[in-house]
């Protein structure tokens, strides 16, 4: 089995994904305990001064000023632990808390946090033993950390609370733990904060859009490719000269990815032959240039992943020098915003395709196609309520788009009194992803029933290879009307699987 490495430099985003969705071991680097050893012993010998300071020896949030004696600072960490679990809600799914959890335990290994090296252990343990801490849906802020989400796993590491096994069944954790031979953890000073206090849940969240994006974006230009054959469209908007005088990165790789979908096709450059038209319509001509923009905000998405993935984040922080600073560094905002970023791109490239859709099946705006793409017309319907739930699906993705991080709500006494909701932000990108994917199976089998039904004239090679495959996944092509909902569910598993980029690859090579 693949093993990731945890130093004390951070992680990459491949090393999150391999944990989180691979189910890859992990193992704490010599460079990560000789760092959590010596943070540990800076924090100890703060502990033992008179001083009170943050995170070691006081309360926290609105309750800093007190300052707590020695005999209660391990009840002071279990405390801490135990109130912040107060998630509700649905459970939030395994590769997710995987992810919260690995983050976690890569900023603990930074050694600016003064956690134990067997603190550390412990929950590369769990990790590794398959055991998944039952997360809920609400109770992160985004600030001050994803609060509630980390303090359950943190109570899974004292062997409280519930948590899935490697089996998928949900028992408390203590039972699971000792059925791994794993000890719970005693918190000590710091402790309890440190496992609390960090932008992981909404970081691991945006990693896997990330890479579930990547793959979206791909298969809308080969979507986007195969409407433009099914409408006759004109593939000249595509050439490289036309978006070399407008130099966006994205835009050049969309309109690159459609003209290599979309060589050898017969079906391209007849828009005049029987209904003249100067140019296509935005929703065909303009495609590299929205689905473009999507990529670029991918791009600085991806950047301030990579800057996250090697922050620590925790407040207080142990310095090299010896101090133990406060901070503001667990702000979700950086995160926040590019998360909404994406959720209004993802909108707008669901939208787009949905118009596309939409054009083929009205023989007004077809080109020559039958009404729908109806067998025949009155007497079936055709993909006419396939578009309408294409359709739901955008009006819903147009409210995910709405920024969560424009909102903010005060919390602990006005003592944190601007948050980021980079949490929820997360969720409803999570939702948005999911349901592009749905919106672009829509198009393909469009598309797909379009091209077949343009007799005489011949798809591009690529194109004919997402047919053939397609169809060889359970996707029906034209005929009369039948049960629709599952040819939908298999298009939308061929996308999500993506055999739809790896169909086009066969015949085009790599998509960029």
């Amino acid at each position: 089995m693949h093993t990731v490495v945890v130093g004390t430099s951070g992680v990459t985003a491949s090393d999150v994904l391999a944990v989180a969705r691979g189910g890859a071991r992990v193992e704490l680097s010599d460079e990560a305990l000789a760092a959590l050893g010596a943070a540990r012993e800076i924090v100890e010998a703060l502990a033992a001064k008179p001083e009170p300071v943050y995170g070691v020896s006081t309360g926290f949030g609105a309750l800093a000023t007190r300052h707590i004696s020695q005999e209660l600072r391990a009840q002071l960490q279990r405390n801490i632990v135990r109130s912040h679990a107060a998630g509700m809600g649905p459970r939030v799914e395994r590769e997710v808390v995987r992810a919260l959890m690995f983050l976690r335990l890569k900023t603990v290994c930074s050694g600016h946090t003064g956690v134990r090296p067997e603190v550390a252990q412990t929950m590369a343990d769990v990790l590794n033993a398959g055991i998944t801490p039952v997360v809920h849906e609400y109770g992160s802020l985004g600030c001050s950390g994803d609060l509630a989400p980390l303090s359950h796993c943190a109570l899974a590491l004292m062997g409280e609370g519930e948590a899935e096994g490697p089996d998928g069944s949900v028992r408390p954790a203590g039972e699971l733990l000792a059925a791994h031979g794993i000890a719970p953890v005693e918190l000590r000073e710091k402790e309890g904060l440190a496992l609390l206090n960090g932008t992981d849940g909404m970081l691991g969240m945006l990693i896997m859009a990330l890479a579930d994006l990547d793959t979206l974006y791909k298969s809308a230009d080969v979507t986007a490719a195969l409407s433009l054959e099914g409408l006759l469209g004109t593939d000249k908007v595509l050439a490289p000269e036309l978006h070399a005088i407008r130099p966006h990165p994205g835009q050049g790789a969309s309109a690159a990815n459609m003209l290599a979908v979309l060589k050898g096709s017969g079906l391209t450059g007849h828009h005049q032959d029987d209904a003249p038209r100067v140019q296509d319509a935005y929703s065909v001509r303009c495609a590299p240039q929205v689905a473009g923009a999507g990529r670029d905000t991918m791009a600085h998405a991806r950047l301030v992943a990579e800057r996250e993935l090697a922050s620590a984040v925790d407040n207080p922080v142990v310095l090299p020098d010896g101090r133990v600073e406060s901070n503001g560094n667990f702000h979700g905002a950086p995160v926040a915003y590019v998360l909404d970023f994406l959720a209004i791109a993802v909108a707008d490239l669901a939208s787009i395709a949905e118009r596309r859709t939409d054009r083929l099946l009205d023989k007004n705006r077809s080109h020559g196609l039958p009404p729908f793409l109806a067998d025949d017309a009155g007497v079936d319907s055709g993909l006419m309520i396939a578009q309408y739930t294409q359709a739901a699906l955008v009006s819903e993705l147009k409210r995910l788009a709405v920024p969560a991080s424009a909102d903010s709500i005060p919390s602990s006494a006005m003592q944190e009194d601007h948050v980021s909701m980079g949490w929820s932000a997360a969720r409803k990108l999570r939702t948005a992803v999911d349901n592009l994917t749905r919106v672009l199976a829509v198009e393909l089998y469009a598309a797909t029933r379009a091209i077949e039904l343009r007799e005489g004239l011949a798809p591009a090679p690529a194109s004919q290879a997402v047919i053939d495959a397609v169809r060889a996944a359970g996707v029906q092509g034209p005929g009369p009307d039948r049960f629709l909902a599952p040819d939908l569910a298999a298009a939308d598993a061929f996308v999500r699987g993506g055999e739809l980029v790896v169909a086009v690859e066969k015949v085009t090579g790599p998509l960029q």
